[in-house]
């Protein structure tokens, strides 16, 4: 997306000009977010690129905050658009505002428009860094879902565009604004289970090589361009990378997007949950743009857990956090003086007086609608602030699940610098794909 010539030609004077007037034809002079008069001048428009179950949860908390509208939405599957534009206007309807969201398949041409603001990416992990760095450079900020990327090389190529473009990143992590977690962080921090020595969180399995039957494309998905710089043979449409829907009648995706448990194209429960729960773990100990220093695979010389060991001496293992619940995904901290668990809906502490026990259920996809954490992107794209969960934030986590699977692989420890950003003399695990790795022609980074 290099400028080539700074000079406006009349096409794109034509093209400007055109969106300048849909701009002022898709929004009225004034706006209404939940009975309140919006100016435009606080009026923030937003497109989403991806259309699929999780932009539909990121739309329903989108629509919470004063002064959002929603514009236009990307997607290579033609149903998913259209029914996420019948959602976009029966809530404009809702308030009486102008009616109108335009589809697109390529997400370059909703990134020209000049009305648009800021943009939601909820495409699977591999397409999240072109997404993201074009949405910048076109001068958008970005609310992008969790892990930030695919691999190390990109997470890190994401925070450089981030900066120099001068805009707001918030990162999916909705635990980053979850009443437990916080509470958690700030028991931590203060010290009231003294010094911490060891973590546990609990996640669930690495990915899988990809071992899905082939089936036929159907014709409302352009699975060419879902593919992008995916440049492994092996990967062949199913329908469980691109969960089908119908309109009439609706009928939702059955499950999540299953790309995320091969190799191939994702990072298993390890980005999945580990984008949150390590995420939390790290905000904790102070570590946040940081991270451990060696990352040892189960079963490598007898351990029984998947371990990473930072700088100071903390130990942090992949293992059940509570006996009663192995299964469970969550952290406890064990500290010098005692212990502090928590997970979403739950949160304890072995010092009664530091934390009263909560234990609530949490609904399935209740997580995924964060009313606080989006509005608090919405309230950084004001101030021009960092959000909680900034882009240098997600860098590091999304670092440390590449690296903890990158070990996995290589059935070795993998040493990895946090400060310089480097393997040292490894290059086995600089080679490695989920550091970087060659892209599909003609796709570049």
């Amino acid at each position: 997306m290099e400028e080539k010539d700074k000079k406006m030609n009349r096409r794109q004077f034509l093209g400007y000009s055109a969106l300048g007037l849909t701009g002022l034809t898709i929004l009225p002079s004034w706006t209404y977010a939940n009975g309140v008069r919006v100016s435009p001048s606080d009026r923030i428009v937003l497109g989403f690129i991806g259309a699929g179950r999780q932009a539909l949860s990121d739309f329903h908390g989108f629509t919470t905050c004063r002064g959002v509208q929603v514009a236009a939405c990307c997607d290579v599957d033609s149903m998913k658009t259209e029914r996420f534009r019948l959602h976009t206007i029966s809530w404009q309807k809702s308030l009486n505002i102008a009616e109108r969201c335009d589809k697109y398949e390529f997400y370059e041409e909703m990134l020209e428009r000049k009305d648009i603001d800021a943009v939601s990416v909820a495409t699977p992990d591999h397409w999240h860094a072109f997404t993201t760095i074009h949405a910048c450079q076109s001068g958008k900020d970005v609310y992008c879902q969790k892990p930030l990327a695919y691999t190390v090389a990109e997470g890190l190529a994401m925070v450089k565009a981030v900066r120099e473009n001068k805009r707001i990143l918030q990162v999916g992590s909705q635990q980053r604004s979850g009443i437990e977690f916080k509470k958690a962080i700030e028991l931590v921090q203060k010290g009231a289970i003294g010094h911490i020595e060891k973590i546990y969180v609990r996640i669930g399995d690495p990915p899988t090589s990809f071992n899905l039957p082939e089936m036929p494309i159907p014709p409302n998905l352009n699975f060419n361009q879902w593919m992008g710089p995916l440049n492994d043979p092996k990967i062949h449409y199913h329908p469980d990378l691109c969960p089908p829907i119908s309109l009439n009648p609706e009928e939702n995706e059955k499950l999540w997007g299953a790309w995320r448990w091969y190799q191939e194209m994702g990072n298993g429960y390890t980005a999945d949950w580990g984008a949150h729960m390590f995420d939390i773990a790290q905000a904790a100990i102070g570590m946040d743009g940081s991270g451990p220093v060696e990352f040892i695979p189960q079963g490598y010389d007898g351990n029984q857990y998947a371990t990473m060991k930072y700088a100071n001496g903390i130990i942090m293992t992949e293992q059940p956090y509570r006996e009663d619940k192995k299964d469970a995904r969550g952290i406890r901290f064990i500290g010098d003086k005692g212990w502090l668990k928590v997970a979403r809906g739950y949160i304890e502490c072995s010092d009664p007086s530091a934390q009263t026990k909560e234990n609530k259920p949490v609904g399935d996809g209740q997580y995924e609608v964060s009313s606080p954490h989006i509005q608090n992107f919405i309230d950084c794209i004001r101030s021009r602030q960092d959000p909680v969960a900034p882009v240098e934030v997600g860098c590091s986590t999304n670092t440390l699940c590449c690296l903890l699977n990158i070990a996995r692989e290589l059935k070795r420890p993998v040493r990895w610098n946090p400060v310089t950003l480097d393997f040292g003399s490894d290059e086995e695990a600089k080679r490695h794909r989920l550091y970087a790795y060659k892209y599909r022609n003609p796709y570049t980074l």
